[in-house]
């Protein structure tokens, strides 16, 4: 049986994030990927220079396209930037029981914004209930609890119920905006908590880097893993892969990780 695993994200023409990233990371993982474009951004190593958002009706059509062809197995939602889009992806995933990984990609690492600040609710109460884990990183994590953002390990574990109130059935804050030699991400879930520690890599290249852990969680989830096996091989992966790419020169800002660094060197 062929796994495959659905991204619903937004486009990155630079190739380094969103669509792309989750694609690329879905292949070097052994799972067939597929694809719901919701926004189509003009962006590249340096930052966003423009967002187009997809209208509500072909990212329905698309959706359909999909479920009613490929039996999908895990689903990644990324890039939703406004009130319409996550009302028309919640809907339509709602009868859809494969687990779910909800990426809640709201500032793009060069600092533009890319989700509505008044979508924000609306993410809360209509797409976080249906996701079996959400990956925050630190500034998202507060956004979602409505709390400043955390500075300590005991600030985090608050933030992180504060989220699973939404009927998330797991949170996964990210470690990586933090400070000290480890980056560590914090699991939460109804067996209690979790946390998973990798060296932090000095390196200049780490543009995609929350798309690819999400979407490496997501297809090893359509593989088959538990959820806590499917973060720590998708942690080694991206660990992998940010070594990796500080060989990797593309642009002039931040460069992407190197997704296929287990098949060619940069």
């Amino acid at each position: 049986m062929t796994a495959i695993a659905l991204t619903i994200a937004g486009s990155d023409s630079g190739g380094g994030a969103g669509i792309q990233a989750d694609l690329k990371t879905f292949s070097a993982l052994g799972v067939y990927g597929a694809s719901v474009i919701t926004a189509i951004t003009a962006q590249n190593t340096r930052g966003v220079t423009a967002v187009e958002n997809i209208s509500t009706d072909m990212i329905a059509a698309q959706m359909d396209a999909v479920l009613s062809d490929l039996d999908v197995s895990a689903v990644k939602i990324g890039m939703v930037s406004r009130i319409e889009t996550i009302e028309t992806i919640a809907a339509k995933l709602l009868e859809v029981g494969n687990p779910i990984v909800m990426d809640p990609v709201m500032v793009a690492t060069s600092g533009d914004r890319l989700l509505q600040e008044d979508a924000i609710e609306t993410l809360r109460s209509a797409l976080l209930p249906l996701a079996l884990l959400a990956t925050p990183n630190l500034p998202e994590a507060a956004l979602l609890s409505g709390r400043p953002i955390a500075t300590n390990g005991s600030e985090v574990i608050r933030q992180a119920e504060a989220i699973l109130k939404t009927g998330v059935r797991a949170v996964l804050i990210k470690g990586g905006h933090g400070g000290g030699s480890e980056s560590v991400d914090l699991l939460l879930d109804s067996d209690g908590m979790h946390e998973f520690s990798m060296q932090r890599i000095d390196t200049r290249n780490d543009h995609g880097t929350g798309c690819t852990l999400a979407s490496a969680i997501t297809a090893n989830l359509a593989l088959g893993y538990s959820l806590a096996d499917a973060i720590g091989l998708a942690k080694e992966f991206l660990q992998g892969a940010l070594a990796a790419g500080r060989e990797l020169h593309v642009g002039h800002g931040h460069g992407p990780v190197h997704h296929f660094y287990r098949w060619w060197n940069a």
